[in-house]
């Protein structure tokens, strides 16, 4: 069992428009036995949330294993990879946007062609899954509602759903915040955020980087810049524009993609009670939204644990233990 560092060289990124690298790094585990037996596996895909990158799966703390080395100590008859999903602005949603890039074609055409060429995977999507946390758990639902041909399962820990209640619930700060520390611009935002001071560590930094990288993805204009939800002078919804958004919520997407949601073999939903961007509320709504759909209890595990938005590592381990036994068969 191990972990090896690959390149992707994806013809999906080449070109786009934040000019970040089409080479990306990518990390596949294979399990014991792997080297000395002609043995096919199911595999897991891993995807990180907003800001985060694929090294950082490798970040160590004290007293803790990081969850790579949480995975060597499993054994989990699996073969699991790390994605890379970084950008210029914080991440992609794991979406296609002409304002970011082709990071969903990237994901499903790139990724999982590479690793079934490279390694002894099971080719098939009732063997292949998702998991991810915070954008990288949406990334995981949304991937897998609209690419069932693809993916079998996949987990969601504190992914991003229920905008009207998460996401929304940001515009006002956002919107104060500009005005008092930037004229009510983005780009002077994005001009005092770049100009090599310490990054994420003014208070509002997150909600501003957060919402315009999620802009580009989910509203990008026509000049391949985001459009804003919101009024920046008031924070007010700008309707035609949060519609834009709404369509990628998964809780709307689940009733029209319900025939995806039932061939999938494996559901993980999860969140802490205490999450600070009410994502919790979300993972209700979407699991609601998945009991809607006809998805067997037996097929989906809900659940609210005790904790917040931070260190949501801790949970991968579940997650991965009940999607390969479900991906396994």
């Amino acid at each position: 069992m191990s972990w090896q560092e690959l390149t992707i060289e994806s013809a999906a990124l080449r070109g786009n428009p934040l000019g970040d690298p089409a080479s990306r790094p990518l990390f596949v585990w294979t399990p014991p036995g792997y080297e000395s037996s002609s043995r096919r596996y199911p595999t897991v895909y891993l995807l990180h949330g907003m800001t985060g990158e694929v090294r950082g799966w490798f970040n160590v703390s004290p007293f803790v294993p990081n969850l790579p080395e949480t995975i060597d100590s499993m054994g989990l008859e699996a073969v699991v990879v790390l994605v890379d999903g970084f950008t210029a602005l914080g991440g992609a949603q794991w979406i296609d946007s002409p304002a970011v890039g082709r990071y969903g074609t990237y994901l499903c055409e790139d990724v999982v062609s590479l690793v079934d060429s490279r390694f002894r995977t099971l080719p098939e999507a009732a063997h292949r899954g998702l998991a991810g946390k915070s954008s990288g758990g949406f990334g995981a639902i949304v991937s897998s509602m609209l690419r069932p041909d693809l993916f079998g399962g996949f987990a969601t820990h504190a992914g991003d759903a229920l905008f009207e209640v998460t996401l929304a619930a940001e515009f006002a700060p956002a919107a104060q915040a500009l005005r008092n520390l930037y004229d009510g611009s983005f780009d002077r935002f994005w001009a005092d955020f770049r100009s090599g001071r310490p990054v994420l560590a003014n208070r509002t930094d997150p909600v501003l980087q957060n919402l315009y990288a999620t802009a580009a993805a989910f509203s990008p204009g026509t000049d391949a810049k985001p459009e804003l939800p919101f009024s920046t002078d008031t924070g007010e919804i700008v309707p035609e524009v949060f519609e834009r958004w709404l369509a990628w919520d998964p809780v709307r997407l689940a009733p029209a993609n319900a025939e995806a949601l039932l061939r999938m073999r494996g559901i993980w939903i999860d969140a802490g009670r205490d999450d600070e961007y009410r994502l919790d509320l979300g993972a209700v709504a979407f699991s609601d939204a998945v009991a809607t759909a006809g998805v067997p209890d037996d097929r989906v595990h809900f659940e609210l644990f005790a904790g917040g938005h931070r260190g949501l590592n801790w949970r991968f381990p579940l997650s991965l233990a009940f999607l390969v036994l479900r991906l396994a068969g």
